[in-house]
């Protein structure tokens, strides 16, 4: 079975769990927007290319080489690699078998800490807001406290999101965590010891936003195979919740899955066109389903410079349909298509495929998309471009 799929990216809250996974999502970075083929090489046609100049250099490196060589596989990887630079394409790939079994547990998402996401208000403070079911959350920590101080050192608001990110993970063991302070609405300073558990990390974030409450937030940080239905149920709370408008955030959102992908954009876009795929000969239009939960609230979705592939290709096709507006950066700027073959020592090959394209047949790559409202990121970590999506959507909801 083939599931086609977008790539990941080093996104802020990486997902890694050691460094095997984070190894992993550098190597999906490269990947770019692909179909995921988990499928036997084709053994036959290898067989015909014997590579006899190959093997008659072999052949003299074996007699009159000086040193020991690397083993078989090591040198037989050098020449795979060797043979896929010279197609000069960055997202045409070979990857080495733990790597490769670990594409799939990137996406899943799963890694040792306290289940936080951490945010940057606009006026600079550090908040928190707890994962379902994690140990932050059965601790006390709810929606919007500040974040204080990590094992009583206060907290540097200088220093990197995922410099932050992973002081709250650690190796899951007996009596393994962080003391965290954290000032709660009241102004009240509470010190908790938060054990680290084995965190599930949710692909779609959302609230009402404390100060605009008629305005909704739905992050999504990757497209998994989750994403969907996550989606819908953030949605399904969010209108529950008479929100009257709503921001889209895929800032440092990478990518994932292609199919979810278009999913998520139908929530969005009632039918049509979300995005082209062409190959050499055919160009495939894959369209929205109807029926979407938010098809006709007022929309702006957040984008920056790592918002890539199937991130880009949502807000693509909501920019295009002119069903909202894009605020932040350029996008990274993914459009082509990869496939992922399995290889029989369990590599993997990513081979470049197809490309993607706008429903307005705008090409992407090493271009990305410009948004409609252009915002500098604020060097103090403030987050005014959903200071300024809140302006947007608020002009939108006054009375005409």
């Amino acid at each position: 079975m083939q599931t086609r799929s977008l790539t990941l990216h080093n996104y802020r809250r990486s997902l890694i769990f050691g460094a095997l996974i984070g190894l992993a999502i550098g190597v999906a970075f490269a990947a770019g927007f692909f179909i995921r083929g988990l499928t036997d090489p084709v053994k036959a046609q290898a067989a015909e290319n014997n590579y006899a100049l190959l093997n008659e250099v072999q052949s003299l490196v074996d007699q009159h080489y000086l040193r020991q060589q690397p083993d078989a596989q090591q040198r037989e990887y050098g020449a795979i690699r060797g043979m896929i630079a010279t197609l000069n394409d960055k997202y045409t790939f070979f990857v080495d078998p733990p790597v490769a079994a670990s594409e799939s547990d990137v996406l899943a998402g799963t890694y040792g800490g306290v289940g936080l996401q951490l945010d940057r208000s606009e006026d600079g403070k550090l908040v928190v807001y707890p994962f379902k079911d994690s140990p932050a959350l059965q601790k006390g920590i709810e929606d919007g406290d500040q974040l204080v101080a990590v094992n009583d050192k206060p907290v540097d608001l200088t220093i990197q999101p995922d410099v932050l990110d992973q002081m709250l993970r650690g190796e899951v063991k007996e009596n393994n965590g962080v003391n965290l302070t954290i000032m709660k609405s009241d102004g009240k300073k509470v010190t908790v010891f938060v054990p680290f558990a084995v965190i599930n990390v949710p692909s779609v974030l959302w609230r009402v936003l404390a100060d605009t409450p008629q305005i909704g937030y739905v992050q999504i940080t990757l497209f998994t195979s989750r994403t969907p239905d996550e989606l819908k149920g953030a949605l399904s709370d969010l209108v529950g919740r008479d929100i009257k408008a709503l921001v889209l955030d895929l800032r440092n959102n990478s990518g994932g899955l292609l199919k979810e992908s278009v999913d998520v954009a139908s929530q969005f876009l009632d039918g049509g066109v979300v995005v082209y795929e062409r190959t050499n000969s055919v160009e495939n239009p894959l369209d929205a389903d109807t029926n979407g939960l938010a098809t006709k609230i007022p929309l702006v979705v957040l984008v920056n410079k790592g918002t890539a592939s199937a991130a880009e290709l949502v807000a693509g096709a909501i920019r295009d349909r002119q069903r909202g507006k894009l605020v932040g950066q350029t996008t990274y700027g993914k459009g082509t298509v990869q496939q992922i073959f399995r290889l029989s020592d369990n590599s993997s090959l990513h081979i470049t495929a197809a490309e993607w394209l706008t429903p307005n047949h705008q090409h992407l790559d090493g271009q990305g998309l410009e948004p409609t409202i252009a915002m500098i990121p604020d060097v103090n970590g403030r987050d005014v471009e959903l200071g300024e999506a809140v302006r947007q959507l608020l002009a939108t909801l006054q009375p005409k």
